[in-house]
């Protein structure tokens, strides 16, 4: 194999860096036990080394009781032995920088587990003690304390509080969770904490990780009082009728925390990257994550979320490149990841079909044929777009969403909490098909699984792909190398209209290439100029509908 790839240059890698987001437990099983683990991770870096990408993310793989697939964190300075241990870690660092590939870590710092030291801790010592003072404990309300302290919502369904038995058995007070009733909500008015995650993120960059993912990386600070809201707009970013925003997320607060944060990082060195995941309308509030002393990127879910339609992408295009260029911040692009149903499956449903609870078996099923070569024009966009780019494991080998999990097989706490309603995550997170005709696809030895994998994925693995022109992983190492060759990540934008272009098409030029995409059923004929990429089999000249071309002029 060839393993000539070169990162980008250090100062500034992650301002159009391609970063590729590996969810631990689905990647590669070295030990067959069903569960994906660092060792595995390590053993596959050079599968990543040749697709293209910059940098891997890894999702949690901290000590946990797994109740959130590792989101509930019970050591923030040790590996699971699920995945491994800290020796097997910096392995997979020193293997990653020697593929020249740079390593984000996923850090956690709006909730713990419940069975974290702190919170135990916080349990034994009783109501006023310093330990409960780290996380979000009030009295309740009503007759004896008997009703939550506030009406605030988990984002798992059910309340957002949970009452406790005090050490001396009796009825006590609640703890805040926004997610399952097993990841208490830190305090993060209290200085311990602060003093605590400073040390966490200074752990992490000893052992040479190049920057952090921050999960909930909104929710931190809550609005003094905690008051009551609106059930419907209690987890969006949009305000309420009345013009009032939620007082869970997003509070004024969060900034001191990251520029303390960009602090400790600056400290460390000067290419090191601070990445906020935070889901806010309009662009410009998230950008106040990206000011220049603050985090680096923001995910863009404006565009991961936005419906498969020209008019919508132009839109989301336009008001990323305004908004984070405004504080000097690159946009940065997102199709797929670990909490959102798989862009091939999302976009073989009819346009605009929510799919915020996952797709299940008693749903409406995608088209996949359609829904493939959707996303394949739709990735021909993404790629092309200055700034950084993320990608989310198996995306490059275009899987879709596992629609058929049975109830029994399910694991994500989300589809418990609804009592089945939502089908949850799971099917995004099923692990990856390497080698057809081995057990698990080779993903684990002994064929074992944590979840279990579609019967049909043979000719979605790695090697079923690898140097077979027009499959999904070529397109993915074609456009890679492209946007390598033509700096497409650090080019200049600018629209450019087609004479007698539909409105389905849409056109743009970074630097060089000049990019087409037909978003639908109208088909185009495409300018003089060289076709270095396509999505999709072009016709005598003319782009069909659903296809990408890059063009050199």
């Amino acid at each position: 194999m060839n393993h000539a790839h070169q990162p980008v240059p250090a100062a500034d890698w992650w301002r159009h860096a391609v970063i590729y987001q590996i969810y631990p437990r689905s990647f590669a099983d070295s030990d067959g036990d069903g569960m994906g683990d660092l060792p595995g991770i390590t053993a596959r870096l050079d599968h990543l080394a040749d697709l293209g990408v910059d940098a891997v993310w890894l999702s949690p793989f901290y000590r946990s009781p797994q109740a959130d697939a590792g989101y509930d964190v019970s050591d923030y300075r040790d590996v699971d032995p699920l995945f491994g241990t800290l020796a097997d870690f910096d392995a997979l660092v020193a293997r990653a920088h020697g593929l020249g590939l740079r390593v984000i870590v996923d850090i956690v710092p709006n909730h713990s587990s419940d069975e974290h030291p702190w919170f135990r801790e916080a349990l034994a010592a009783g109501p006023g003690s310093p330990e409960r003072a780290r996380y979000m404990f009030r009295e309740g309300r009503g007759p004896g304390g008997d009703l939550p302290p506030n009406n605030w919502r988990s984002t798992f369904y059910g309340p957002a509080w949970t009452r406790v038995t005090e050490p001396d058995g009796t009825p006590g007070q609640w703890y805040l969770h926004l997610f399952d009733s097993k990841q208490p909500d830190f305090d993060w008015g209290n200085e311990e904490v602060r003093a605590e995650f400073d040390d966490i993120l200074r752990f992490w960059l000893a052992r040479g990780v190049d920057g952090f993912r921050v999960d909930v990386a909104r929710g931190l600070v809550k609005a003094e009082g905690l008051p009551d809201h609106p059930l419907e707009y209690q987890h969006s970013g949009r305000p309420a009728p009345d013009g009032s925003r939620t007082p869970l997320l997003d509070q004024p607060g969060v900034h001191d925390i990251y520029r303390r944060w960009r602090a400790v990082l600056d400290a460390f060195g000067p290419d090191l990257v601070l990445v906020a995941e935070a889901h806010l309308q309009p662009p410009s509030r998230l950008a106040a994550y990206v000011r220049p002393d603050e985090m680096h990127q923001a995910f863009n879910f404006q565009y991961l979320d936005c419906p498969y339609r020209a008019a919508d992408l132009r839109l989301v295009i336009q008001e990323s490149l305004d908004a984070y260029g405004a504080v000097g911040a690159p946009a940065t692009w997102v199709l797929n990841n670990h909490d959102d149903v798989r862009h091939v499956s999302r976009f073989g449903l009819p346009t605009g079909t929510p799919t915020d609870d996952g797709i299940g078996p008693r749903d409406p099923q995608p088209d996949l044929a359609l829904g493939a070569r959707r996303a394949r024009a739709a990735t021909g966009v993404m790629l092309a777009l200055p700034g950084a780019a993320y990608l989310y494991q198996g995306e490059e080998l275009g899987l879709p969403e596992h629609t058929g999990i049975p109830d029994e097989a399910r694991q994500d706490p989300i589809f418990a909490r609804s009592g089945g309603r939502a089908a949850g995550r799971d099917g995004c997170r099923v692990p990856l098909p390497w080698r057809n005709g081995e057990p698990a696809y080779g993903f684990s030895p002994t064929g074992r699984s944590w979840l279990p994998q579609p019967e049909d994925w043979g000719p979605y693995a790695v090697e079923s792909q690898r140097g077979v022109e027009g499959s999904s992983y070529e397109l993915y190492r074609s456009a890679l190398a492209l946007r390598t060759k033509y700096h497409l990540g650090a080019e200049t934008f600018h629209w450019v209209e087609l004479p007698g272009a539909a409105d389905e098409v849409i056109a743009f030029r970074v630097g060089d290439i000049l990019v087409v995409a037909t978003v639908g059923d109208a088909s185009v004929r495409l300018p003089a100029g060289e076709v270095v990429l396509a999505t999709g089999p072009l016709t005598s000249g003319t782009l069909p509908p659903d296809t990408t071309a890059w063009l050199k002029v």
